[in-house]
């Protein structure tokens, strides 16, 4: 069974950043592509970010490039997204899944982050 754990988010200000991971169990972390997702308050899930299997192609929605990034240590399966320069829109629960499960799930319990001043 799929079992995954979001942690690292919180209350940031604009400007700040914030260290996201995602311990992963259940399943071969390092057979699949895994992605961070969001859906921000009122608004649908969107995907973030893409990392292949081996960690070394990497994809990243527009808003985000440049400011985000995404790694993966399959030693440990963990996955973790890195993001500075954080904007108010970026404002929502971030979730981590297999690549092929972002729209459907499952996903792990969630991990809020908040920008405001």
């Amino acid at each position: 069974e799929v079992h995954l754990v979001e942690s690292g988010g919180g209350w940031v200000q604009p400007g700040g950043s914030l260290r996201l991971s995602c311990a992963a169990s259940g399943f071969s972390f390092s057979n699949h592509d895994m992605s961070w997702v969001r859906q921000a308050p009122g608004k649908g899930l969107e995907w973030v970010s893409v990392i292949n299997r081996y960690g070394g192609a990497t994809t990243y929605r527009e808003s985000v490039k440049g400011r985000f990034t995404i790694s993966r240590d399959n030693a440990k399966n963990t996955l973790y997204l890195q993001m500075k320069s954080l904007k108010p829109e970026d404002t929502a629960v971030y979730y981590c899944s297999k690549w092929t499960d972002w729209s459907t799930g499952p996903w792990g319990q969630g991990t809020q982050v908040t920008v405001s001043s």
